[in-house]
């Protein structure tokens, strides 16, 4: 990967510590794709991409890196998508997924919320 900031390993470091999750490659095409899931269910709560800027709109031809993660509140969506830093669901079009810059353009603190809220999002359901 070329240099360019990325919250990447601060990513990999929090899920780490309050999931016990560690980073999957699972692409040989795409070596840098990581996931972040379940232990119990294997779902993913995270997928952590490099890609061109331009694929998220009129954008220059710059890498980046981006994380996905599912929400479980539609209105949250349309809200945070309309800011700086957040669009809807690279790769993953289906349901209430977004992405997240991780350029900085997005603070640490707001993501770590946000993967907490798409861990919760795709856990195991509970029991009525």
């Amino acid at each position: 990967m070329d240099n360019f900031f990325t919250y990447r390993n601060e990513i990999f470091e929090y899920a780490r510590n309050k999931y016990n999750t560690l980073p999957e490659y699972l692409w040989e095409r795409f070596p840098d794709y990581a996931v972040l899931r379940h232990k119990d269910n294997r779902r993913w709560y995270a997928l952590i991409m490099n890609i061109s800027k331009m694929k998220l709109g009129n954008y220059p031809d710059i890498p980046v890196d981006i994380i996905n993660l599912k929400l479980s509140d539609p209105l949250a969506v349309e809200l945070l998508t309309q800011q700086e830093g957040y669009f809807r669901g690279y790769h993953i079009k289906r349901g209430n997924w977004i992405s997240v810059l991780l350029d900085g353009s997005v603070g640490f603190d707001e993501i770590c919320t946000l993967i907490d809220e798409s861990f919760a999002a795709t856990g195991k359901k509970k029991k009525k």
